[in-house]
């Protein structure tokens, strides 16, 4: 028995190895952690379990039979984050470059087929060089087989995905279907063809970093939804996201503790500027409204004119969607009108309650938005909140305008409940566009038409503009005291904590992708 098991032990060292001590330091080298390392990071102490270490590769050709490591380039397994079961695959690079294999796919795929049947979420940690070309079809077939997973886990179970070092071709495929991407800065990169490419098809000269890394999908592309300063950052994102999901979809996010304490914010009532066309940081109402130092924004450096994020409001955990008037006036446009509509989707899947906190003057126009396809996707939002079962409440601060009043989770197309502070202005558009159509020929025929136009512009803003009209149509639930906004949702997500809808019977509805 004694020699057995040092056999044993012999196999555990080996499969601890990796790729070997020179290449383990070659990674480190890079300011990169090991596939073993991230895990051990990542996971609460003593707590990985790991399945499948004894696996190898079983290709002979290109004499790929006389190179084989335990594990085969990828290390799974379960665990737990704060307490919490979740599933786990981490890519070693020291392995063949991470490069997959039918048996590295087979790993991914047995672990995610066991998270969807105890309901907890996967995390994947990825680092690789993309389909071993050794192995051909077998390796894109794998490929496949973890896409079709990551489709079928969809919706029932949070998926994460951080981006370690190289991601390239087919992997990138696996991390866009997941729920949230996080990627490392300087040191990890994605995209579909990479820069050598690129320059032979299109003769661009591009760098793996401008062409897809962290900076360029956080930014550009929207692709990715953290770029993180370093490793163990990107590990941190990891743990936090999770904190504000349930395991599943059939669970609700667990509470924090909270002790009731005086909800009043002060400070709302003056954070309004006076003149209506003058910009303010949305996060600073975001700041006053939920629970100190708890917002965590997603998606922070791509559409900037829209803030998403995760947040606690008296422990609870809620997804916030507001428009940002200070930038580009909280316009909704293309990418934001996208942006939102995945974060809406998201919270849906998983019980988490919404906050719209809405001031915006429209959608953006120009040839630009209209040829990129603004009325598409800005009915991706308006089809996200319609689909939305989750409690759903809108606070209007300012402007409401046109569509993207409707758009913005109005008690249209099913909020749950509307506030609107005093400083609101609801209506088709602004006073001043709106005078100019209205009162036209007055406005032309007078002897003084620039003064004509000001006493009629100040006449609709005096009927339209503010929130009462609304009020009184029962499309504004309660015009309330800014100050008062924190309590007021406190008390109205309590109340709607135990809500209940029933969608038509169908397979799926056909949003406009």
């Amino acid at each position: 028995m004694r020699n057995k098991i040092e056999q044993l032990q012999d196999k555990i060292k080996m499969a601890h190895a990796g790729g070997g001590a020179e290449r383990i330091a070659a990674q480190h080298k890079k300011g990169k952690l090991t596939a073993r390392e991230r895990i051990h990071f990542l996971l609460d102490e003593n707590s990985f379990e790991e399945i499948g270490m004894m696996v190898t590769h079983r290709s002979t050709d290109f004499g790929m039979e006389r190179e084989k490591y335990l594990g085969d380039g990828v290390v799974t397994g379960y665990g737990n984050i704060n307490g919490r079961l979740v599933y786990v695959f981490s890519q070693d690079f020291t392995v063949f470059g991470g490069s997959l294999s039918e048996t590295h796919a087979e790993k991914i795929c047995r672990i995610m087929e066991m998270a969807m049947k105890n309901g907890a979420p996967v995390v994947g940690l990825n680092d690789s060089g993309g389909a071993r070309i050794q192995e051909g079809v077998v390796s894109l077939g794998g490929y496949a087989d973890i896409f079709y997973r990551n489709v079928q886990a969809s919706g029932v179970i949070p998926q994460l995905s951080a981006i370690m070092g190289p991601c390239a071709g087919g992997a990138v495929y696996s991390p866009s279907i997941t729920d949230f991407i996080l990627m490392v800065e300087h040191t990890s990169y994605m995209f579909v063809t990479g820069p050598n490419v690129v320059k032979t098809v299109t003769h661009e000269e591009v760098s793996s970093e401008d062409l897809g890394g962290a900076s360029a999908h956080a930014t550009k592309s929207g692709v990715t939804h953290f770029a993180c300063a370093n490793e163990m950052d990107a590990i941190n994102h990891v743990k936090k996201l999770l904190s504000y999901m349930p395991q599943n979809c059939e669970e609700i996010p667990s509470p924090l503790p909270y002790t009731a304490s005086d909800e009043t914010r002060p400070a709302l009532n003056v954070m309004m500027p006076e003149n209506a066309n003058q910009p303010y940081d949305v996060r600073e109402v975001i700041a006053e409204i939920a629970d100190a130092d708890s917002f965590l924004e997603v998606h922070k450096n791509f559409a900037e004119n829209i803030v998403v994020g995760f947040a606690r409001l008296a422990g609870r955990s809620i997804g916030i969607v507001a428009n940002q008037p200070a930038y580009l006036a909280g316009v909704l446009d293309n990418n934001a009108s996208i942006k939102s509509a995945r974060f809406v989707r998201f919270c849906d899947c998983f019980n988490i309650p919404l906050l719209v906190l809405e001031d915006v003057p429209g959608f953006l126009p120009g040839t630009d938005q209209e040829w990129n396809g603004i009325i598409t996707n800005g009915a991706k939002l308006l089809y996200a909140f319609c689909e939305a079962t989750v409690p759903r409440i809108t606070v209007i601060t300012r402007k409401a305008y046109g569509g993207a009043y409707d758009v913005m989770n109005s008690k249209h197309i099913g909020a749950d409940l509307n506030y609107a502070w005093p400083t609101a202005e609801i209506a088709v558009m602004g006073a001043k566009g709106a005078a100019e159509i209205i009162f036209k020929k007055e406005i032309t025929a007078a002897e003084h038409p620039q003064e004509k136009w000001l006493e009629k512009e100040k006449l609709y803003s005096d009927i339209f503009a503010n929130p009462y009209r609304a009020a009184e149509r029962g499309f504004v639930d309660e015009v309330i005291e800014p100050a008062q906004t924190r309590n007021k949702l406190i008390k109205a997500f309590k109340m709607l904590e135990n809500k209940a809808v029933s969608l038509p019977r169908k397979k799926h509805g056909n949003i406009p992708l």
